[in-house]
């Protein structure tokens, strides 16, 4: 897949500036990391917590799913939360979580 500045409301902005770039200055490849219902918040709370430890992500509806999200206000096909794929196992590992610190609450 292909990254193009210009996937998210984000970009040009925010985004593109947290966005690691390869040794060439282009973007990272994005790398699908979940695939989310919005019925239950599982996109928000994934995005909460990747926020939370500084890594850009952003989300992809498949099929007609924006359109969806647009007139419903969520999709009913989910959605795709990316992350760029130097980061993709540091992501994976944050919502695995620690079962050491878990227990420790």
């Amino acid at each position: 897949m292909e990254f193009e500045p210009g996937w998210g409301r984000d970009l040009p902005g925010k985004l593109a500036e947290l966005w690691p770039k390869d040794e060439n200055g282009e973007f990272v490849v994005p790398a699908r990391l979940i695939g989310c219902t919005q019925m239950d918040m599982g996109d928000a709370i994934v995005e909460s917590l990747l926020d939370s430890a500084e890594i850009p992500h952003f989300k992809r509806y498949p099929h007609y799913g924006g359109f969806g999200n647009l007139m419903l206000g969520m999709s009913a096909e989910g959605v795709d939360i990316y992350v760029p794929e130097t980061l993709l196992e540091d992501a994976q590992t944050l919502l695995e979580g620690d079962a050491v610190n878990d227990e420790e609450l």
